[in-house]
């Protein structure tokens, strides 16, 4: 016997029911973007290993540490399994010149890869939704994709989803505030963990988002970024504000709220929920002026943000808000062999008028019993049995039985209906 092969570490299959999950929740997205007249992208999952090195910034956590990257055999090329859409969006658009005619509105679903320690909610393949506004600078467009991920809580019936926001404002402000906050972590050096001193010269906004407790005083007296703001930011960030409380969305303001890409100015904000311990951020985004530019496009702004699929739905099932899965309308229960030709063309006419119909199949030991075929019947879930047996056929008809007590439509008992026009009577089955 061959060896048993197994799935790669933190990158899992799914298998009904739990797929329909995640089909049900991809439809609730789709139809929220099409009212918000967002477009749907996709991108390739492997890109060149350059773009996430420019565009994320080589001392991030991902670029340092959790990007699967490997050579290409045939060429050389130094390619990587995308870790976020982002930088794929903004690629794609430079290269196709999609911002040429004027701003675009963008979404996406999709797999990324980072290779991190697999935990509840994060695995090294997990799947985001992303929503991208290319080419817009005012504060609106924050707001308006803030409300869309605000609408889409309320769909789904969620609750203990909070917003938090804040400004990062522009590259000379980050540049001032970030020269005090050396300085001041500089005068506290002995209070500093390993990761701290790592990035107190590279990447010393990131320290503001440690999760060290033994820190967290040392953060909260830091220098504060909102303080080095000019007007044009603090403008920014006041129209936004003023737009979510117009719209009755509540927030915080999270000074210490910096996001783990350079990419990011002037809006950032995440929807935390506190329902899912440590792996409380379930959306996050922001503004991300720069990056077009830093790719080599012609320099426009953008904002965008993106959820992750699977702490989506634990924070669904955490407050049972999972639907049930569907079952099939009806089952078809097939006693003999003779006469498939027949029954397949009956149930070919009923899917075709939209009913869900599972047919019995069965093997070289012969269809199984009726009693078994019955007990598979009640097993699926489904409403009627439709049962083609010898003298139905014979009398071109099929007998429709109800399964469940709470079937609806015109069928409450055992009927005989005609094979010939089975799509005229398909409705009362629904």
């Amino acid at each position: 016997m061959a060896e048993k092969l197994c799935a790669v570490k933190g990158m899992n299959d799914i298998f009904a029911p739990e797929s329909a999950h995640w089909e049900w929740l991809e439809a609730k997205v789709r139809d929220l973007m099409m009212r918000y007249a967002y477009r749907n992208v996709r991108t390739p999952i492997v890109e060149p290993t350059g773009l996430f090195v420019r565009g994320l910034g080589e001392v991030t956590d991902i670029v340092e540490k959790e990007m699967y990257s490997f050579e290409d055999r045939l060429n050389g090329e130094q390619l990587t399994l995308r870790p976020e859409a982002t930088a794929g969006v903004v690629r794609a658009v430079i290269e196709h010149n999609q911002l040429y005619d004027g701003p675009k509105r963008l979404y996406y679903m999709g797999p990324m890869f980072r290779h991190e320690r697999p935990q509840r909610g994060r695995y090294r393949q997990f799947h985001q939704v992303g929503a991208e506004a290319l080419g817009f600078a005012g504060p609106d467009v924050d707001a308006e994709l803030i409300v869309m991920a605000a609408d889409l809580w309320a769909e789904l019936g969620l609750s203990d989803v909070t917003l938090e926001i804040n400004s990062l404002g522009q590259p000379a402000e980050r540049l001032a505030h970030r020269q005090a906050l050396i300085a001041y972590l500089e005068q506290h050096a002995d209070q500093l963990d390993e990761d701290a001193k790592r990035r107190l010269y590279s990447n010393p906004l990131r320290i503001l988002d440690t999760k060290n407790p033994a820190m967290q005083a040392l953060v909260e007296a830091a220098p504060k970024l909102m303080d080095y703001l000019g007007p044009e930011s603090l403008a920014h960030f006041e129209g936004l504000r003023r737009l979510l409380d117009a719209q009755g969305i509540a927030y915080r303001i999270n000074p210490r709220l910096v996001r783990g890409m350079d990419y990011y100015n002037l809006t950032v904000f995440e929807f935390v929920t506190t329902s899912l311990g440590a792996q409380g951020t379930v959306c996050a985004g922001g503004r991300y002026d720069g990056l077009i530019a830093q790719i080599g496009g012609k320099p426009a702004p953008a904002v965008g943000w993106a959820l992750g699929v699977e702490r989506i739905l634990e924070l669904l099932k955490a407050q049972g808000l999972l639907p049930q899965p569907p079952v099939p309308d009806c089952y078809a229960i097939v006693p003999q062999t003779e006469g498939q030709e027949r029954v397949m063309q009956t149930l070919r006419a009923l899917r075709r008028a939209g009913l869900s119909v599972q047919m019995h199949a069965g093997g070289p030991d012969g269809q199984g019993s009726m009693k078994s075929q019955f007990k598979k019947a009640d097993a699926s879930g489904a409403r009627y049995a439709l049962i083609f047996g010898e003298s139905e056929l014979a009398a071109g008809q099929v007998a429709v039985k109800p399964l469940r007590a709470d079937a609806q439509g015109g069928l409450t008992e055992q009927s005989l209906l005609p094979l010939d026009g089975a799509e005229a009577w398909a409705a009362r089955l629904r």
